[in-house]
């Protein structure tokens, strides 16, 4: 086992320089054991980290409960607002809440009101998690967060019930080949509608901008140029995140329920549909988060110019948000 290294204050245990270090930092961050800890086990992280920054930290603690700290902190309390984010919205609590949702999406012979139902419910809850989870170092009004959310719902069903409507009108098609494109159809419409639920959730970044910091956390100034580079970076990781979650199950589905005890046990195919979802959730999250780091740096010169003018330092950092 490897030594743990030493405490620092608001910084990551690990190297966010790297891919394998942004994974195991996220793979925290995602850890659902944080959706049980107490109000008072919270209080008491908040607590030590403070005493940590004062210089009055008890005798005997630990790098490792600094670190355990500061991890119960970060998954429950946003960074720039200070508040507790609400359990089923927290990045810990996207795979235990959102598993359900997948199961739904990826369940064959859907009609059109199960596609509305399950579309509408899985951008609902991206919607939350976006806002909950978006950079709040500007203000936004909650007229923005409703406009967003109408957008994504609304791109997401339309898409998916235009592509089950071309499926269907799609004689050609033997029923065999058919159902197998039916559980294709969900990712789409699923990956075009995260894009739109990213941008327009958190479109109040682009026309307000984020705050960037120099390397002793003190707000340069706010930037438009940092808070696109913000929503891209995330729109990349909304669309890489579904490829495992909806294109593996349906592949793996297909060869199941070939099996067998498939064949003959039909009652666990929709057990082993949901443990197979579970799975490709748990492996596409951490992979698709950790492809930028939470607290992005950006040059000076890309900014603009009156912030250049008010930092000598080169590069300064944002909040990307999750």
């Amino acid at each position: 086992m490897s030594e743990c290294p030493r405490f620092q204050h608001g910084k990551p245990r690990f190297d966010q320089n790297t891919f394998s270090g942004r994974v195991r930092h996220f793979l925290d961050v995602i850890d659902p054991s944080t959706l049980f800890v107490t109000e008072k086990r919270l209080q008491e992280s908040v607590k030590l980290l403070e005493r940590f920054k004062q210089g009055t930290l008890p005798a005997g603690v630990t790098d490792a409960q600094l670190w355990q700290a500061q991890k119960i902190k970060q998954a429950i309390i946003h960074p720039d607002t200070g508040e507790k984010i609400f359990m089923p919205f927290r990045m810990s609590g996207f795979i235990p809440f959102g598993t359900p949702v997948v199961v739904g999406l990826l369940l064959p012979n859907q009609t059109l009101a199960s596609t509305i139902f399950w579309q509408w419910l899985n951008q609902s809850h991206n919607a939350c998690v976006n806002y909950s989870n978006r950079n709040a170092s500007q203000p936004a009004p909650v007229s923005k967060f409703v406009q967003g959310y109408l957008g994504a719902v609304t791109s997401a069903v339309s898409i998916a019930v235009g592509l089950n409507v071309l499926i269907q009108r799609a004689g050609r098609l033997s029923p065999s080949r058919r159902l197998l494109v039916q559980r294709f159809i969900p990712f789409p419409a699923v990956a075009s509608a995260n894009v739109c639920n990213v941008v327009l959730m958190r479109h109040s970044e682009l026309s307000e901008g984020v705050s960037v910091l120099d390397g002793d956390g003190n707000v340069v100034g706010t930037s438009k140029v940092a808070a696109r580079h913000a929503l891209l970076e995330t729109a990349v990781t909304r669309v890489v995140l579904p490829v495992p979650i909806l294109v593996l199950p349906p592949i793996i589905m297909a060869a199941l329920e070939k099996l067998p005890v498939l064949q003959r046990q039909r009652r666990l195919v929709l057990p082993v549909h949901s443990l197979v979802c579970l799975a490709a959730f748990g492996l596409a999250l951490p992979l698709a988060i950790s492809l930028f780091p939470q607290v992005s740096q950006i040059d000076v010169n890309l900014l603009e110019p009156e912030i250049a003018a008010a930092t000598d330092c080169k590069t300064v950092t944002y909040n990307k948000g999750l």
